[in-house]
């Protein structure tokens, strides 16, 4: 089976007030334990806000570590999952439950060592 990266796409900003997040999160739950039922689950984890992230870059022989993002934009990666699926299709559909879950875009990619 390919694997596939589908990334949740989510607003900067705090969480949203818990009558929003409450109800996602019960889904979110009833989401994972159905991709862990059906055996497609590889990994899957949450991110910390951006302003976590360490940006490292080499230019020449030296390294530059920069607080923050790499892009400054209104959205960010807030969570991921990487799962195993026979083709794009199948993976499409699990993405089509996840944003029906998080109410947030969810991004498809296949893993490169699976082209």
């Amino acid at each position: 089976m390919k694997q596939y990266l589908l990334s949740i796409y989510q607003p900067d900003g705090g969480p949203p007030p818990p009558e929003i997040l409450e109800p996602v999160l019960r889904a979110l739950d009833a989401l994972n334990a159905e991709l862990d039922a059906a055996g497609v689950i590889v990994f899957k984890d949450g991110l910390l806000p951006p302003e976590t992230a360490t940006v490292v870059r080499a230019k020449g022989d030296d390294i530059l570590l920069t607080d923050g993002p790499y892009v400054e934009g209104k959205e960010h990666i807030g969570g991921f999952w990487i799962i195993k699926a026979p083709d794009l299709d199948a993976a499409l559909e699990w993405a089509a439950k996840a944003a029906r879950a998080v109410t947030l875009p969810i991004e498809v990619r296949p893993l490169h060592s699976e082209v």
